[in-house]
């Protein structure tokens, strides 16, 4: 039976990515799918773009009064003050099942509506895997980020806090914005910074890696820690003596912290700029727990209150593949294609099964939960 897909427009602020790409709607299109796309004004993609693929273009919350029958997809959460149940299928990151503020409320309106969500965080396949993911371009962006705030702390007085930043057209836009802001930092005389990752050998620390490469930060200066390196505990002195400090993972228990104030706050500490790529600010197994709000793109640090040694920042955008926003989305949604492929047969195939039951689970824990 054909399927109906509807691509609802973004609305988190600076959010320029998209679950589908004009090149993985006239892929579906030729597989039988009909697709609708919402007019949105901050999209990286034009509309224009995806009615030359085939979609059919509608107005931006149009999905709201769709037919039942169609599968809303999308990528962030929805505005935390609609209230309104859902009624239909939802494809998205949906951040409500590791406890974090609100998830009750979010799963609510699925069971209120008798809708179903697909969480895209969980699509996984026989072995496990996530089958798509942005981690590569998060470590990417993230690296950037934490690299110009180094830089721009050596040119400019403690009272300044780093500028608003927009997304970047393309890769090479935004290394050279960089690497610029890095060449003015070496010349005044800094030394090239040290530069710890934890997560090293993931995706995300894979993607951290290419770009500090790409900026011009030295090989020997990148210091890859994963679990071998962090099976002792933390907290980990080597994280102050470095200048830059990179979390490319996500914890589901507790574990000791990575970071502590005790090693922050020595006169002698190097570190200056923290990126905590997970930026789960909520998650109570958060390991960098020396701050406690979420950044965006046009408030990109915020200051840990220390008592001795140089200024510390962190960086904790939960969407910084926005900063990339079209090489992002056509890399996920080249991988999540396959699996929307399988949609038709979505009550068999076994990576939508696995994230039904899932859901499933998660609404009897909400109920539960809320009836206790």
């Amino acid at each position: 039976m054909p399927v109906t897909l509807h691509l609802r427009a973004e609305t988190k602020p600076m959010e320029a990515r998209a679950a589908l790409t004009p090149t993985t709607v006239q892929q579906l299109i030729g597989k039988g799918f009909k697709i609708y796309v919402e007019e949105s004004p901050q999209s990286t993609f034009n509309i224009n773009e995806y009615k030359k693929a085939g979609a059919i273009i509608v107005p931006k919350g149009d999905w709201i009064s769709a037919p039942r029958d169609r599968i809303i997809i999308g990528l962030k959460e929805m505005p935390e003050e609609d209230k309104f149940p859902l009624v239909h299928e939802h494809i998205q990151f949906a951040h409500c099942y590791k406890n974090q503020d609100g998830w009750k409320d979010v799963l609510k309106r699925f069971i209120n509506g008798n809708g179903t969500l697909y969480d895209l965080e969980f699509l996984e396949n026989d072995e496990g895997r996530r089958v798509a993911a942005f981690g590569f371009y998060a470590g990417f962006a993230g690296a950037a980020l934490g690299l110009k705030d180094w830089s721009f702390k050596q040119t400019h007085p403690d009272n300044e806090d780093l500028p608003g930043v927009t997304p970047f057209p393309n890769e090479q836009r935004l290394i050279k914005d960089i690497k610029k802001d890095y060449q003015i930092a070496l010349k005044t005389g800094a030394k090239k910074p040290t530069v710890l990752i934890i997560g090293a050998l993931g995706r995300c620390g894979s993607g951290a890696i290419e770009f500090l490469h790409k900026a011009g930060v030295p090989d020997s200066n990148i210091i890859r820690w994963d679990m071998k390196e962090t099976a002792k505990g933390g907290p980990f002195q080597e994280i102050a003596n470095a200048d830059i400090f990179i979390n490319c993972i996500y914890l589901s228990k507790p574990i000791p912290p990575f970071i502590d104030y005790k090693l922050l706050n020595n006169k002698n500490r190097r570190l200056r700029t923290v990126v905590d790529v997970s930026a789960d600010t909520t998650n109570p197994y958060n390991p960098i727990p020396i701050y406690n709000i979420a950044t965006v793109f046009n408030k990109p640090t915020v200051r840990v209150n220390t008592t001795a040694g140089p200024k510390l920042s962190v960086i904790s955008i939960d969407h910084l593949p926005s900063l990339l926003p079209r090489e992002a989305s056509e890399f996920f949604a080249r991988d999540l294609l396959p699996s929307l492929e399988q949609l038709p047969e979505r009550q068999t195939a076994p990576v939508w099964v696995k994230a039904e039951k899932l859901f499933d689970r998660n609404c009897a824990r909400a109920y539960r939960s809320s009836k206790l």
